[in-house]
């Protein structure tokens, strides 16, 4: 787990995440102070097309954020 000053958000999936604005990607979760910048590191992050991203408030555990997992091509009703 990486931490970003004093944790009140983490940022986290049962799978490593990617994207360019984490510290180190690969990990399962980051800490973070600020409840926008975690919101924005979920929603620009990536993880394995199956699994969400989350973002928990630390002292409540509440999920303040979900990105849903990827949704495959021949189960979405888009043309």
């Amino acid at each position: 787990m990486h931490i970003m000053g004093s944790a009140e958000f983490r940022v986290e999936s049962n799978h490593p995440i990617a994207g360019r604005l984490l510290p180190s990607p690969g990990s399962h979760a980051y800490l973070v102070r600020n409840r926008a910048l975690a919101v924005t590191m979920a929603a620009k992050s990536f993880t394995k097309p199956s699994s969400e991203i989350r973002v928990v408030h630390v002292p409540t555990g509440e999920v303040v954020f979900r990105k849903a997992p990827a949704q495959r091509a021949e189960f979405n009703d888009e043309p």
